[in-house]
């Protein structure tokens, strides 16, 4: 199956506690951290989601 690599670049610092957790669901919690997902629709939507604080790498 397909795979998407993320990298967080923004801080859960002010956020709501939804976007936390779904940083924490990603595997990330820490600026810099990069985390290999399977790459489905559920996915797609968290990164949706926060994706002011997150880049695509793949």
């Amino acid at each position: 199956m397909a795979q998407v690599t993320v990298k967080q670049t923004g801080s859960p610092i002010r956020r709501t506690k939804d976007q936390r957790a779904t940083l924490a669901g990603l595997g990330l919690n820490k600026m810099g951290r990069t985390s290999v997902l399977e790459d489905t629709p559920s996915v797609r939507g968290m990164i949706a989601k926060v994706a002011h604080l997150i880049e695509i790498v793949e």
